[in-house]
């Protein structure tokens, strides 16, 4: 297995100012917001945050819908807390078929939130088999499997300071 560069750290770091100047305008006046944060997304929320300059609650979540290979599969989410009555934005690693999003924004929004929204680092439009949205992204990205900056194949390369495509 192969790995080549597709975004380095220093073109990271650039995205996610742009995306928390971004978020900083559109919550500046609302609260109370939670940020739902997906397992794989961790890094890529913790660097988030340090640049978010509104008030926040941070829950994780976790979805899954590959299991242990590189095919999508069954979508299973964690159900999140209490959410009626808030701003929420979903903070995801990458957008990739759709249906794990739509779905975890499904369960949410059966608790009345006052608003759903999702952010995510790298948005694959090419793998959709489900319409959804990203109101804010990063990187669009092109039909590859990626690692790295948090995301893995198999629980591995999650560490990785950049985001890597994987050749077999």
């Amino acid at each position: 297995m192969k790995l080549s560069t597709l975004y380095s750290e220093e073109q990271i770091r650039r995205s996610i100012k742009g995306l928390a100047r971004d978020l900083n305008k559109e919550y500046k006046q609302k609260n109370p917001i939670l940020l739902i944060v997906l397992k794989g997304s961790f890094i890529f929320a913790a660097d988030l945050v340090r640049e978010l300059s509104f008030s926040h609650v941070i829950e994780f979540v976790r979805v899954s819908s590959y299991g242990s290979g590189m095919v999508s599969g069954e979508v299973k989410v964690e159900v999140p807390p209490d959410v009626s009555s808030r701003h929420i934005l979903i903070v995801e690693d990458i957008v990739d078929t759709g249906k794990s999003i739509v779905k975890l924004k499904e369960i949410l929004e059966e608790q009345s939130p006052l608003s759903v929204k999702v952010c995510a680092l790298l948005d694959k439009p090419s793998r959709r088999v489900i319409d959804c949205k990203v109101d804010f992204c990063g990187f669009k990205v092109k039909n590859a499997f990626v690692v790295g900056y948090g995301l893995d194949f198999n629980e591995r390369f999650r560490a990785l300071k950049y985001i890597g495509e994987v050749k077999e």
